[in-house]
């Protein structure tokens, strides 16, 4: 996003959506719908180029997706080269993601998203993942329908089984 447009995002967008919107599970349609609406900045958020490299990770190693499948689609979202493609962090921003991390005893990659949205004056974060409620200025949106998600934890616990 432009210097100017990124004082008006709405929030933060975590890697779990990321991996769901990048692979074929009964969540997929609803992430994308998601995705699609941040990558055209119809929805004002920015997504960290890092989260495409933790969404490769788990993708891999934790769903047994190929690694060349899991590549392409992360690529092709990438090479969208969308605004909302957030490419900055700074040794402040991780000293910050740290100590957030440390604070309010969640994963240091949420500490990371909470220091993002402090950085960019937003409270919402875009997650799968309801631990990050435990920070009290941050709202946890999760773009996917309840009965949806559901389905797709069902779906994850017999693919890892």
């Amino acid at each position: 996003m432009s210097e100017g447009s990124l004082a008006s995002i709405s929030g933060i967008v975590d890697v779990g959506i990321i991996v769901i919107s990048h692979f074929d599970n009964p969540a997929r349609i609803d992430a994308l719908k998601f995705l699609k609406k941040v990558l055209k900045q119809e929805i004002r958020a920015i997504i960290p180029v890092t989260a495409f490299i933790g969404a490769y990770h788990i993708m891999v190693n934790y769903l047994g997706i190929p690694r060349k499948t899991a590549r392409d689609a992360l690529t092709m979202t990438l090479n969208t080269r969308s605004p909302a493609l957030h490419q900055d962090i700074t040794i402040d921003d991780a000293i910050e993601s740290l100590d957030i991390a440390s604070i309010y005893n969640v994963e240091s990659w949420d500490g990371y998203l909470v220091a993002l949205a402090h950085k960019f004056n937003c409270n919402i974060i875009y997650s799968i993942d309801r631990s990050l409620s435990r920070v009290e200025e941050i709202i946890v949106i999760n773009p996917i329908p309840e009965d949806k998600m559901a389905e797709y934890h069902e779906f994850i616990r017999k693919l890892t089984e």
